[in-house]
C-alpha cells in the first residue's frame, strides 16, 4: 500500500509501504503547499522516469495532465507559492490552446467558458464547483467518469448532470446560509456578543455542504467558523475554516489535547480543516473552540479590513490594463489578485439573477461609463438597489470580460459602500 498525503501528518502515520507527503518532517521536497493533485502528479512524474530507465522506452508524458493539476490546485485553495504557480500556469497554457481532457471542455461548455480566455478564476468559481458538487449531494464518481471519458456524447451528457447537481447544491446551500444567519442573529440577541469561534449545528444540515456555509460565515464574522451536520444517529460531522493568523488545525490538536474525550477524529491544514464528534459533546465542543481560538485571535483579527492597492485613473479602466494585470497570474490563494478603490457614479443599474447587482460607472463626468458586477449582492441583509446618480465607493478588481460579445473591461466588486 502507497498512501500520499498534503496535509499536516499526525503524530502517527498509517502503517504502508510508502508516505508520500511534501509536509513530513524529514521531507527534502522544495515546496510544502501542494495540492493533493501535485503530490500525485509529481509521483507520476518520478514512476514514469524510473519505468522509463528500467525499460529503456518513452511513456506518455505527466504533461499531458497538467490540465487537471491546474484545476485540483487552484480548487482545493492551496497557496500559489512559486511551484504551484507553475503548474497552474502551464496547465492553463494547455487549456488556452484546447489541449484538454474531452470532460473538461465539456464542462467548460455546460459553464460558459471560453477555452481560449480560461483563467485561475474561472478554474475556482466555475469548473471546480461543478465538479465538487457530485461528491458533496450525490455521488463524485459522476465527476471521475466526466473527466476519464473519451467520448465526446457521454461526456456532454455527464457534464449535464454535473451542472444540475450544482444547482441543487446552490439553492442546499443558500437555504442553509440563511438558517446559519438566522441562528447567528439570534444568538447576538440572547448573548450580546458572538464568541470569537463559533460553532453552528442543524439536524437538517447536508454534511457536503457545511464547508461551504463555514466559508461563508467566516468572511461574514470575521472569525473562524465550524459548521456541523448529521453524520449518523449519534454522530456529528464538521468542517472548519479559518481566517489569517489562526491556525485551525492546531486549534483542533488543542482542543484535542485539553480535552481528550470531545473530537474523535480530525485533520486538515490552516485555514480548513474536518472533524468528527458525538453529538452529545457538541456543546462542550462549543465552548472549548470558543476558548482556544479566544487565546490566539485578536479583537483586531476579528475587524473587517479591505487592503487595496489604491486608485485608478479613468484612463486606467481599460481593457488593456485588465489584460495587462490577468498576464501576471496565475492569481490566487497568498498571491492575491489586486484590488482597487475608487468612487463612482451610477449611470445605469439592473438586478441580475436575483442576486447579483450590474450597474455601469462613471469615474467622473467626463469619462465613459464601465461596467461592473457585484455577485451576491442582495445575499446580504439590508441590500438596496441604488438608483441613477447614486454615489458609490467600491473596492474592485479589474477584469476582462467577454460575456455578451465584445471584449471590455469590467470591475468585479469585492465591497460597495453608497454615499449620502
Amino acid at each position: 500500500v502507497l498512501v500520499t498525503d498534503h496535509h499536516l501528518p499526525g503524530p502517527a502515520l498509517p502503517q504502508c509501504a510508502a508516505h508520500v507527503n511534501p509536509n513530513l518532517p524529514e521531507a527534502a521536497f522544495g515546496s510544502r503547499a501542494l495540492a493533493g493533485v501535485g503530490v500525485a502528479f509529481y509521483l507520476m512524474a518520478s514512476l514514469t522516469r524510473e519505468l522509463e530507465g528500467r525499460r529503456g522506452q518513452r511513456l506518455a508524458p505527466v504533461a499531458d495532465l497538467l490540465d487537471l493539476v491546474a484545476l485540483g490546485t487552484v480548487a482545493d485553495v492551496v497557496p500559489l507559492d512559486r511551484n504551484n504557480r507553475i503548474l497552474v500556469q502551464e496547465g492553463l497554457r494547455r487549456l488556452r490552446a484546447r489541449a484538454a481532457t474531452t470532460g473538461f471542455m465539456a464542462l467548460a461548455r455546460v459553464a460558459g467558458c471560453r477555452m481560449d480566455e480560461m483563467s485561475a478564476r474561472q478554474l475556482g468559481h466555475q469548473i471546480a464547483p461543478r465538479l465538487n458538487a457530485a461528491g458533496r449531494i450525490d455521488d463524485m464518481a459522476v465527476g471521475i467518469r466526466c473527466l476519464l471519458t473519451d467520448d465526446p456524447a457521454e461526456a456532454l451528457s455527464l457534464a449535464g448532470e454535473l451542472d444540475r447537481l450544482n444547482r441543487e447544491r446552490r439553492d442546499l446551500e443558500a437555504r442553509m446560509r440563511e438558517q446559519a444567519v438566522s441562528a447567528v442573529r439570534n444568538l447576538r440577541i440572547a448573548d450580546g456578543q458572538l464568541p470569537p469561534g463559533l460553532t453552528l449545528f442543524d439536524p437538517g444540515w447536508h454534511a457536503g455542504i457545511v464547508g461551504l456555509v463555514a466559508s461563508r460565515m467566516k468572511d461574514r464574522l470575521h472569525r473562524p467558523v465550524v459548521a456541523f451536520a448529521p453524520a449518523s444517529a449519534d454522530e456529528l460531522r464538521g468542517s472548519a475554516r479559518s481566517v489569517a493568523g489562526v491556525h485551525v488545525r492546531d486549534v483542533l490538536e488543542a482542543v484535542a489535547t485539553r480535552h481528550p474525550e470531545l473530537i474523535d477524529r480530525f485533520g486538515g491544514h490552516a485555514m480548513a480543516a474536518g472533524l468528527t464528534l458525538r453529538r452529545s459533546a457538541l456543546a462542550r465542543f462549543a465552548d472549548a473552540f470558543a476558548d482556544e481560538v479566544g487565546r490566539r485571535l485578536t479583537p483586531a483579527q476579528m475587524q473587517n479590513v479591505l487592503e487595496t492597492d489604491g486608485e485608478l485613473s479613468a484612463a486606467e479602466l481599460t481593457l488593456a490594463t485588465a489584460q495587462a494585470i490577468e498576464s501576471g497570474g496565475p492569481w490566487g490563494q497568498a498571491f492575491p489578485e489586486p484590488v482597487f478603490e475608487g468612487e463612482f457614479t451610477v449611470a445605469d443599474v439592473r438586478v441580475v439573477g436575483e442576486r447579483h447587482l450590474k450597474l455601469w460607472l462613471r469615474l467622473d463626468p467626463a469619462s465613459q461609463p464601465v461596467e461592473a458586477i457585484a455577485f451576491g449582492y442582495f445575499d446580504e441583509d439590508g441590500a438596496r438597489r441604488p438608483a441613477a446618480g447614486a454615489r458609490a465607493r467600491l473596492a474592485y478588481r479589474l477584469q476582462s470580460t467577454s460575456f455578451g460579445g465584445t471584449p471590455r473591461a469590467e470591475l468585479l466588486a469585492e465591497h460597495v459602500e453608497w454615499r449620502a
